[in-house]
């Protein structure tokens, strides 16, 4: 089996958002960032060279492949946010429809700008996401 390539390293958080470009992108960064500390109440860590990750837990699939991943998290990318919250086996088409404008994929929503949105509605989604991934894999705290 293949190992996990995403993984925690030892970079400061506060590195990495100090060098976000460009300066808008990293005033949201650094927005979103307080946003996860307050709802999650962890610490930020680095996964891989642009993922900010807040928590983490161990998973175990039917096939046997089993590695550990950040449990909830974002990636300031240059086009847009990356924000991954959706554990992706849960409906969340209510609160999304709240959120503001936004895409999404399995299990991350992408934001271009983050005046887009309903800040209060993303810690909401944020909050249920770890809350459901937490129900499934044990989450333990960064």
């Amino acid at each position: 089996m293949s190992e996990n390539k995403t993984k925690p390293t030892e970079v400061a958080v506060e590195d990495f958002l100090a060098a976000v470009e460009p300066e808008r992108k990293r005033e949201e960064a650094r927005e979103l960032d307080a946003l996860f500390r307050k709802v999650t109440g962890f610490n930020p860590v680095m996964w891989g060279p642009s993922m900010i990750g807040y928590g983490s837990y161990h998973y175990v699939y039917d096939s046997g492949r089993e590695g550990d991943m950040f449990a909830t998290g974002f990636s300031p990318r240059k086009a847009q946010h990356s924000i991954y919250i959706l554990p992706g086996y849960a409906d969340y088409a209510p609160v999304l429809e709240r959120l503001g404008k936004h895409s999404k994929g399995k299990s991350c929503l992408y934001v271009k700008k983050l005046a887009d949105i309903d800040l209060q509605v993303l810690a909401e989604l944020i909050e249920t996401g770890l809350k459901d991934l937490s129900a499934k894999w044990p989450v333990k705290p960064s």
